[in-house]
C-alpha cells in the first residue's frame, strides 16, 4: 500500500510515517498545506491519503476542502481524515457522495496502532471508518427514521458506520452472520434504501443517519 500524509505538524507527521512504515506501508509524499496535498496527489496517486482536517493558513477547514475537491475530481481517491476534535458536518461533508474510501478519525485513535492501521486498511479498500467518538454523538441525538430502528439494529449500524464488514459485526455482537445480514436487512428497508446496481448502501444508511443530526 501506498500513503501520503498531509499534516502541518512535523512531528505528527514523522510519527504516522513513522506507524505506516513499521506495517509495511510505503509512505511516498508528505505535505503541510492543501495545495501541496493536491500537487503531490497527482504526482503520486496514492491508494490512501491521511489528511489533517485543519492546516494552513487559517486553521480551519483547508484539509476537508481539499479532500472534497480531490474526491469530485477523482471519486477513486481514497481518504482518511483526522481531527483534533469531534466535527459532525466534517463527516457528514466527507460522506455526502454516498461513496466508500473515506473515514473520519480522531487524533487521539493513532495511539491505538492497531485500531488506526485497520482503519488504514479499510479506507484503502474502498470501505468506511468513522470514528466511534462521532458515532456516539449523533446517535445521541438522532431523530426519525433512524428513531424507528430496533436496539439492535442501532448497534448493527453503529458498527457500520465505524466501517465494519457484517462479518466483523456478527463478531462484536456475537451473533451469527446471517442474524446481521437479517438486521442489516431490515435497516435498509426502514431508511428506505432499495438495492440497485450503483449505490453504496452502507455508506448512504450512514449519511442519511448523520443527516437527522
Amino acid at each position: 500500500m501506498r500513503a501520503l500524509i498531509v499534516e502541518d505538524s512535523v512531528l505528527l507527521r514523522a510519527g504516522v510515517a513513522r506507524l505506516l512504515e513499521d506495517e509495511g506501508i510505503t509512505v511516498v509524499g508528505e505535505a503541510e498545506d492543501a495545495q501541496s496535498f493536491l500537487r503531490q496527489w497527482e504526482t503520486h496517486h496514492p491508494d490512501i491519503s491521511i489528511v489533517d482536517v485543519r492546516m494552513p493558513p487559517t486553521h480551519t477547514d483547508e484539509g476537508i476542502r481539499a479532500s472534497v475537491e480531490l474526491r469530485t475530481h477523482h471519486p477513486d481517491a481514497k481518504i482518511l481524515v483526522l481531527s483534533q476534535y469531534v466535527e459532525e458536518r466534517y463527516a457528514k461533508e466527507l460522506l455526502a457522495d454516498g461513496r466508500g474510501g473515506v473515514g473520519y478519525l480522531l487524533k487521539e485513535r493513532i495511539a491505538d496502532v492497531g485500531e488506526f492501521i485497520d482503519a488504514v486498511q479499510r479506507v484503502a479498500d474502498g470501505g468506511t471508518a468513522l470514528d466511534p467518538e462521532v458515532v456516539a454523538q449523533l446517535f445521541a441525538r438522532r431523530r426519525n427514521p433512524i428513531d424507528d430502528l430496533t436496539a439492535r439494529e442501532s448497534d448493527v449500524l453503529s458498527l457500520m458506520a465505524q466501517g465494519f464488514t457484517n462479518r466483523a459485526i456478527a463478531d462484536q455482537l456475537s451473533v451469527g452472520n446471517a442474524t446481521v445480514e437479517k438486521h442489516t436487512s431490515s435497516i435498509f428497508s426502514k431508511l428506505g434504501l432499495e438495492q440497485t446496481a450503483t449505490d453504496h448502501r452502507r455508506v448512504i444508511a450512514v449519511l442519511a443517519w448523520l443527516e437527522q443530526a
